[in-house]
C-alpha cells in the first residue's frame, strides 16, 4: 500500500507559493516587531502632531510606507478617463 500523502489535496504539500501556518505567524510576529519598533521611534513632529494610540499610529504609517513603495503603473498604460 501507497503511504504517499503527496497526491492527497488535503493531506499532501502545499501548493507553491502558498503561506503555511507557520510561515503565516512568522510573519506576523514579524510585522508586530516591525509596528512595535516604529511606535518606539516616532519623529519629533509625528510626537508633536499627538496619538493616544502609538502603536496604531506607527501602523498607519508604515502601511503609508509600504503603499509608496508599491511599483507605479507605466505611463501610457492606464485606460483613459
Amino acid at each position: 500500500m501507497n503511504t504517499d500523502t503527496d497526491d492527497d489535496p488535503f493531506t499532501g504539500p502545499p501548493p507553491p507559493g502558498a503561506a503555511t501556518t507557520g510561515q503565516a505567524a512568522a510573519d506576523s510576529e514579524a510585522e508586530a516587531e516591525r509596528i512595535e519598533s516604529r511606535a518606539g521611534h516616532l519623529l519629533p513632529e509625528e510626537e508633536a502632531a499627538g496619538s493616544d494610540d502609538p502603536v496604531r499610529q506607527a501602523a498607519a504609517i508604515l502601511d503609508d510606507s509600504d503603499r509608496r513603495e508599491q511599483p507605479r503603473p507605466q505611463s501610457g498604460s492606464e485606460p483613459p478617463g
